[in-house]
Parts: C-alpha cells; structure tokens; sequence
C-alpha cells in the first residue's frame, strides 16, 4: 500500500505507525512519495524520542529490508550530528541509554548482512563518544558476547554478527586522537586478545589441518570467514593496543602464531592442489594479505617493537626471498615480451593485484620501514626514556646487523633496477591503449608508493642510495657505464638505469659528467627511431626533469631543443604519453634559476603551440590541470616577452573553460594563468578585456554555481586587471565594481582582497566610485567596530581616498556632499563614539575604570582621517562634528576631541601621519577660537617634535617628506596602479607642504586675528611653559 504524506512535519506526531509509514514512503520509489518522506524525517529529527522510534523499527526483523535499512541510516546519521553532549537539541540521556541497551543484542542477531555491517558502524560511533566515561563496559560487554558465543559453537551468525561489532569497535577507537580513549583501549586489549586469539587459533587450526589433508575446501568455508574476521579484528587490536609489542608475552605469542600461519598458509597455497574452489583459495590468500599488513603496521607504528620481536630478522629475509622471486617474472625485458610499443595486443582487462605482487609490495614497505628505523631514528621513535634509548639504539644495531648490512644494500639495489624499474607488459599494453590514464597513474602522488610496486621500489631505491652513498655509487655508475650509449642494448633496461640515474640525480651530482651525457649520447638517443624507443623518450625528459635541479652549467639551449622535439605530434614515436611526460617536464626545465628568456626565446613559440595543441588534446582534467600548469610558469617565466604569444593563448583559453564545466580546479588555473598574462602584458592586456571581463562577472556572481569555487582565483585575476588598466578602459570595468559591494561583510573569506580592489577602483575611477556612494558606505560602516585592524585600516584608508578624490574633482561644494553622506551612512558618527569610548577611558584609572574597544592603531586611523578633512576645510569638520554628536554643544564636542586627539598624538610613531595632524590641528588656528588656542602648548610642542623629525635635527634644510622631484621617482617597470598611486601621493598635502612654512603661516594668520603680537603673548603665550617656548623658540619659526 502506498501513500504520500502531504501535510508539514508539525501536523504529523511522531508515534511508531506513522514513523514505519513515513519510513516506507521515503525508501520507496515514487519520487514524490520520497521527498515527502524524507522532509518528514528532517523535521522529526530533533525530536526526543525519534531515534529510539528508529531502533524499535529497525530490530524487527519481520519488517522489510528497504524500511529497515532507511532507519539504521538515518539512525546512524543521528548518532553522529545529536549523540554529543554539546550538540544542538543533543539526544537525551534516557533516549542514549535504550538505544545503547538494545544496540549489541540486536546488532549481534541480525539476518541482513548489509544491515549488520551499518548497525556495528553505528554502534562504534557511539562507543567512540561514551567510552570510557559513560559506557565503561562497552568493550568489555563485546567480549563476553564473543566468549559466550563462541564456547556455544552452535550459532555461525552470532559469532559473525559479534565479531563484525568488535571490528568496527576497535577500528573506530584506534582512529581516535584523545588520549584517554587510546588508553582505555590499551587497558582493553589484553582481554579482547584473550579471547579473539584463542578463538582464531581454533579455527585457523581446524581449517588448515583439513585443508592439508588434501580435502576439498566446502565444508571449511564457514571456519575461514571466521578466522579472516578474527584475523581483521587482530590487526587492529595489535597495533593499536600496545605501545611496546616487544614488552608483552601476550603479544609475542600471538605475533610467533601468525607468523607460523603465514609460513604454512604460504606453502599450502604454493601447492598445487589446495582446493577446487576459487573462494576458499582467496579467502586463505586474505589470510596472508592481513597479516602482511599487520607486518607494516606495526613496524612503521612500533620500530623499536617490531626489530625487537623474536624472528623479526627472519622474517625481513623472507620477505626479501618473496620480493626476489616475483621480481624475476615481473617486468619486460624484450619488445616482444612488451607486447610491441607501436601496436594494440588485445583487449585490456582489469588488472588486480596478485597475492604474489601484494606481499612483494609488502616487502618492500617493511624495508623501507627499516630503513627509517636504522637512518632516521628522529622521525621514526616516539619516546626518549632510559628504556626506550636502550631499545631504539638496540633496534637499530640488530637491524643494521642482520638485515641491512652493505652486502644486501648492493644487491637490493640491482634487483630494484634490473628488475622492478623495469616497465611490466601491462604497462606496455596501458600505454598504448590508455595512454593518459597510464600516465597518470605514473605520475601520482606520494602515496602511489603505498599502492604499486615500481613507484614503491623507485622510493625504496632511493632510500638505500641516500643512505649508502659510498657503497652503491661504484656499481651503479659501473652499470651506467655500460649501458649509456649502447644502441644495442635491451631498451627496457635502458629505461631502468636511466631512471637510477634520474633518482640519484642529487648524490650522483659531482660523480657524473651530465653536460657530456647530454650532448653526446642524450641528444642522439632522442631521435632515434626504432620500436620501442618512445620509451626511452619518456625517461629522457623526466632524466632531464630531475637533473637540472640539481645541476647546474648544463647545455639549457639543446635541453629546449630536445623538449621541443618531444612535443612534435608528427614524429610517430612521440605517442601522446611521450608528449604528456614532457609537457609536464618542462615546467621543471622553466623553473630552475638558471632559466634565461633570451636563451629560450628562440624555441618559445614552436614549444608553446606545441603545448597548447597537446591541452586540447588530451582529455583527462587531471593531465589538462597538470599541463596548464606548465602554461603557467611558462608564461610567468618569460614576463613581457610573452606577448608576441598572447593573442593564442588569449584565444585559446575561453574555449578551453567552455570545456571545463564544472571542472572547477583547471578554470581556477585558467584564472590563474589570465592573471600571469595579465601582469606580464601590463597597458597591452587592454585589448582583451572583452574576453576576460565576463569570466570575471561570471565568477564574482554570488548567485552563480561556482562562486565558491572560482571566486578567490577570479578576484586575483581582477586585481591584476585593474592595476594594468589605464583610465582609458575605465568604463569597461565600472560595471563590475557593484559585484564587491555583497563580499564587505565581516566574516567574509575574500574581504580583504575585496577591500583591496575596491581601493584600487577609487585610484583608477574615483568619479565612478564617488556616485556609487550609497550602497558602499553602509557596507564599509558596517566593518568599522569589531573588524581586525588591518580591516578597519583599509576601510578608512577607502574613505580617506574618497574624501580626497571629492576635493579635487569639485572641491569644497564636492567635499560637503561627500561629509553629508558619511552622516547619513553613520560613518562619521561611528568614528567619533570610538574616540568617545577612548576619551572615557583614558579619564578613568583603577580597577574600575572604562575599557574602550578601540585598538590604539585604529585612533590613529580615525584621527589622520578627521586630520584629512580638518586641513580641506576646518568649518566642515565642527559642522561634522557637531551633526554627529547633536546632543552636545559645539564647545563641548570640540573641547573633549581635542583633550583626546593631543593626548594621543604620542603614540603616533608613522612620520607621514605624524605630520598629517600636525598640519590638521594647525590649520584649526584659523577659526581663531579659543578651544583651539588654550592649547597652544601643546601645538608648540606637537610643532618642536614634528619640526626637528623632519628636518633632521637642524641637520637638513627643508622638510624631508616634501617630494622635490617628483618625475625622478618614476619606477622602472611601473605599472598602471603604481602610476596613479604615485600622482595621487605627490599631490598629498603631507608631501606638497613644507611643515615649518605651514606653521610659520597659520601662526602669523593667528597673531594678526588677535589683534598682534602684544595680544597674542598677552592672551595665550602667556600660558605656555617657558622650557616649551624656549625649545619651540629655537625652530626660528616665529
């Protein structure tokens, strides 16, 4: 029967019938019936008592699977948002403690094995939040199930139910990073090995002995699955259970019974006979497979452990003998047996790994492990007691000892080159048929090496290289010898030393004549056209790649030739993954400090059309990713000499996003390179604006679907567009400034670069930005109290632009509109209740007294931008003040303002702002008011101090922040930005006015206002203290 709940979640109470009804529309396939469900569900979560609603659905086991499946889901999903005490509208305690009750009994009977697997994950994340705390016994509750369960041996599904849980448990707390979590489960593990070891003993032995006997493996499936779920179990409890495996009976004996079943389960399945059935084969091939993998683990987790452990040594060397043995069937050493480059031999097939591949790879870890443990004991051991120095250095003598002695060092290193450097037919075959996906795969990253044996031997070559220069240096440079050059031999091979060569490139530096490799053998091998040869292009560019890092006074103008050569589609043995190899090379050859525009200018053209024709080739995002990034530092490497490239690669790029849809990294690299482009074209970039605005607008747009994604990378690519523009192509930019206003918000991630931009659009268009007023003023108020410094310092640094601006296109009429609109915005008002706050405080002392907000660094922000105004037109700055503050009077306002604006001007340490209020509250002279002259002590001594600063004591004879050649300032490679940013300073009155000439002349203005000198001395210098006079006297300003 089904139905469709169409009323709001708040008319349906939550009640068992309606909760399975609701749960039967939401997993059924009527897509109606589905979102109704599931919006009922969301409503109902926050609920008390819908989870436990869940779990009573859920444990019945008459109700359907699809209903079951949708409450363990949604229950488990609960668990993670509502289990934590502090979580919003948190499940309560009663409601936990009946689903907790009820979890492991039911979990451990459960039919469904789907179901199981989710209800055990559920159950470890409660675990996770209420172990030890406020579920003391969960393990331990685990355990005896398991004990009780397994001394039954009658119910096969409850032992696998409980093990499931106990898995699940152990994996989930081993994960966890607070310290008490991981200590109660070490209090546990000795118990949960008790009885989990035990019961994998009996039932590996019960099935290995019936196996060995030469039955068939029906009858001992069951037996298996279990073993492997115990063995599982195992891992995760050995490694994470003891900090010192070495230090426990208990562990060792475990650890001597599982290397014996790894002997035995090896040689049993050697045999040729072990089975007829292909499940019970690969259920004991997983056997093998977790134990090698508790062999890493607990060496990479434990090295003092692991060297320690009786058989350790033993079990390296075995491990060595698998990797020896699957080596000699492991590459290809003839065309033939490569399946021939330059043709397809059959179909590809999907390819897992091998028992054989997984512990050879295995093995090659565990060396690599040793290695760490033998040369990087920093890195590698976690405590310094007296006991734990006595093992690490212990370790590190056995291991040196009896594994990783220089003998072995010399043969690991041939059987790494000869045999596991070399390509597999596979590859071959991958290469030829999934070229990019091949070479992808090659490349990887850093954990290729955890996952495939080539990458995780090339690593481990490396290893032993660094850490045995002097004894592998001799053999290798004597197998290079002989392979270098010689057109006869095997070219796989070739491939394998030169990718030594490539590896050791940092210790092989000062021992290899690299220059003469190049021009006399490197250069030859490159052209050579014979089967099989585009292999050894590949190796040659990423050869080329790894040594000119490290090298330096190598032949740069022929490694461009070559690069060049390797990016020709028309020679047929530069297959695409030949191509790819060195598109992405070239960005290594380009980086290097050696790097000469000059030298590569001759080649830039052939290799940029080249590589751009190879990126609309190739069709994996992540090798178009990889080669834009080449494109990139190209690009940012030639600086302006790219542009007799721009015009193709401007064209090239809009199609090239088109493609990408919502492959949003290459479109944030195709912003990226824009913005290179951009910065090296400089006022060239003009005439693509038509190309790239829309970009822009479009990845700005905070409605658009890739705001999130583009919008940082797309801001970069604005501001370069912006500094580069001339005032000529302002209005093809006006239009996307209101896509700023939306990002002034507090909180928001591109803030500070939206504040950024939008300074620079007052430098380029202070016209248009003057008129936009009304929706950017809010938004800039807004950021004024609470915001960082640097935030509040660029929002008044926007204002003191604009208030700049407003003077010099229309002047004072200009500027009284612009001061209005501060008012209206609430600016100004928010400026002077920040120095009221200061002024308060700073009248206050003692425990009690009134903090204020406001950053000393920000007052003086907010003082040099009423100093601004105060020196445009004093009358407009009281009239401001007044308008702000209409609760005080005049006098009032003025007097409280300037107590604060002369106590502060100590803490103003920036000489160009120092100077900018002095020369404010100097100007103040001219309204001739008393409020102004009753400090004229402290004007004196502000006039001393700024006077002496800037005249350098006497020493200079004008004011050194006066610009006297303006045009000798000019950059060399200035950009547009910088331009206007230079006029606007030279015409800033802190650089056009000479301060001592400045005072000289309001000081006079004020004399003659009071009606002369006798007035003026006998009216208000008479206040002045005569060490202040005397000092200010010397100046020779009055």
């Amino acid at each position: 029967m089904h139905f469709a709940i169409e009323v709001a979640g708040e008319a349906n109470p939550l009640s068992l019938p309606t909760l399975y009804q609701t749960l039967s529309a939401a997993s059924s396939t009527d897509p109606q019936q589905i979102k109704s469900g599931a919006q009922q569900l969301q409503n109902w979560e926050k609920q008390s008592g819908f989870y436990s609603s869940l779990q009573s659905i859920f444990i019945d086991v008459s109700l359907p699977v699809e209903v079951r499946h949708l409450c363990v889901i949604q229950l488990k999903n609960g668990v993670d948002k509502y289990w934590r005490k502090t979580a919003t509208n948190s499940i309560s305690r009663t409601e936990k403690d009946q689903i907790r009750s009820r979890c492991i009994g039911s979990g451990i009977k459960e039919p469904n094995p789907r179901l199981a697997l989710q209800n055990a994950v559920m159950i470890a994340k409660i675990v996770r939040y209420e172990y030890p705390a406020d579920w003391p016994d969960a393990i331990s509750s685990i355990v005896s199930s398991l004990r009780s369960v397994s001394q039954s041996n009658t119910n096969s599904l409850e032992l696998t139910r409980t093990l499931l849980i106990l898995l699940e448990v152990i994996k989930e707390l081993s994960t966890a990073r607070i310290q008490r979590t991981r200590v109660s489960l070490q209090a546990a593990a000795s118990e949960v090995l008790q009885v989990l070891g035990s019961l994998y003993h009996d039932k590996a032995r019960s099935w290995l002995t019936f196996l060995a006997q030469g039955n068939d493996g029906d009858a001992a499936v069951g037996s298996i699955e279990q073993s492997l779920l115990a063995l599982r179990v195992l891992r995760r409890t050995l490694v994470a259970g003891w900090d010192f495996p070495n230090r426990s009976p208990q562990f060792q004996d475990i650890w001597t019974l599982l290397n014996d079943h790894f002997r035995d389960i090896l040689a049993l399945i050697s045999g040729t006979n072990v089975t007829s059935r292909g499940d019970v084969r690969k259920l004991t091939e997983k056997h093998l497979r977790q134990i090698a993998k508790l062999h890493v683990n607990i060496a990479k987790d434990h090295p003092a452990g692991f060297s320690l452990l009786e058989s350790s040594v033993p079990l390296l060397s075995a491990y060595w003998d698998l990797v020896n043995q699957f080596g000699e069937t492991f590459g290809s050493h003839t065309i033939d047996s490569g399946m021939a480059m330059n043709g397809r031999h059959g179909e590809s097939e999907d390819r897992t790994m091998s028992l054989m591949e997984f512990l050879s790879l295995k093995g090659l870890q565990l060396v690599r492990a040793c290695l760490k443990i033998v040369f990087n004991p920093a890195r590698t051991f976690k405590y310094q007691n007296d006991e734990d120095k006595a093992e690490k250095a212990q370790s590190r003598d056995l291991l040196k000892s009896g594994f990783l002695t220089e003998a072995f060092a010399q043969t690991a290193m041939q059987t790494l080159v000869t045999r596991f450097f070399v390509l597999r037919p596979d590859d071959v075959r991958d290469w030829n048929e999934q070229p990019e996906e091949w070479e992808q795969k090659e490349t990887g990253d850093e954990d290729v090496a955890e996952f495939s044996v080539r990458p995780c031997a090339e690593k481990l070559f490396l290893d032993l290289i660094l850490n045995y220069k002097m004894q592998l240096i001799h053999p290798l440079m004597s197998v290079f010898g002989h392979v270098a050059g010689n057109q006869t031999q095997d070219v796989f091979l070739k491939n394998s030393v030169y990718a030594a060569i490539g590896l050791a490139a940092p210790v092989l530096e000062d021992r290899i004549d690299f220059n003469l490799f190049l021009t006399e053998t490197l250069k030859h091998e490159v052209q050579l056209q014979q089967p099989g040869y585009n292999v050894l292009r590949r190796r040659i560019s990423i050869v080329l790649g790894q040594w000119l890092v490290v090298k330096n006074g190598l032949d740069r103008e022929l490694v461009y030739q070559i690069f060049q050569h390797l990016l020709n589609k028309d020679d047929q043995y530069n297959d695409l993954v030949v191509r790819i190899t060195a598109g992405r090379q070239l960005k290594e050859i380009i980086l290097p400090f050696e790097f000469d525009k000059a030298t590569f200018e001759p080649y830039g053209a052939t290799i940029l059309t080249r590589l751009m024709a190879l990126i609309e080739e190739v069709e994996l995002s992540e090798t178009k990713f990889a080669l834009l990034g080449t494109l990139s530092v190209v690009i940012q490497s030639m600086e302006e000499q790219i542009s007799p490239f721009a015009d193709e690669i401007v064209a090239f790029l809009p199609p090239l996003w088109e493609q990408a849809g919502k492959e949003f990294l290459t479109k944030q690299l195709i912003l990226g390179i824009l913005s290179t482009l951009i910065s090296a074209l400089k006022g060239e970039s003009q005439k693509y604006y038509h190309l790239i605005i829309p970009l822009i607008d479009n990845s700005v747009n905070a409605q658009s679907e890739s705001y999130e994604q583009l919008v940082e990378d797309a801001l970069g690519l604005w501001e370069a567009v912006l500094q580069q523009t001339s005032s000529g192509a302002v209005p093809q930019l006006t239009p996307l400034a209101p896509r700023l206003f939306p990002m002034l918000e507090a909180g928001s991630d591109v803030l500070p670069t939206a504040l950024n931009l939008t300074e620079t659009y007052v430098y380029l268009a202070p016209r248009e930005m003057l008129q936009s007023m009304v929706p950017l003023l809010p938004s800039l108020t807004s950021l004024l109290k609470g915001a960082r410094r640097e935030v509040t310092g660029s929002v008044l640094s926007i204002v003191e632009l604009l208030m700049r601006s407003a003077l010099d296109i229309g002047g004072d009429e200009a500027l009284h509109i612009f001061t209005l609109q501060l008012l209206n915005a609430h600016f100004l008002q928010n400026i002077v209740a920040g120095l009221r706050g200061a002024y308060e405080s700073h009248q206050t002392t003692g425990p009690n007294r009134t903090k204020t907000w406001l950053d000393v660094l920000v007052e003086t922000d907010y003082l040099s931008l009423l100093s601004r105004l105060a020196l445009s037109s004093p009358s407009l700055l009281l009239d401001g003040l007044v308008a702000a503050m209409p609760e005080q009077g005049k006098e009032e306002s003025i007097g409280w303002i300037l107590t604060e604006w002369f106590r502060h001007l100590d803490n103003i340490s920036h000489p160009e702002k120092k100077k900018l209020n002095c020369l404010a509250l100097t100007a103040l002279l001219k309204t001739n008011q008393p409020w102004i002259l009753i400090h004229l002590q402290d004007l004196m001594t502000l006039w001393t101090e700024v006077i002496l600063e800037l005249y350098d004591d006497g020493e200079a004879t004008y004011d050194l922040l006066v610009y006297r050649n303006p045009d000798g300032m000019q950059g060399e490679r200035e950009t547009a930005e910088e331009e206007r940013q230079r006029k606007l300073m030279f015409g800033d009155p802190v650089h056009r006015l000479d301060v001592k000439a400045f005072v000289r002349e309001h000081v006079h203005q004020a004399i003659e206002a009071v009606g002369g000198e006798a007035a003026f001395q006998t009216q208000w210098v008479v206040n002045v203290d005569q060490a202040v006079l005397r000092e200010f006297g010397r100046l020779g300003v009055m």
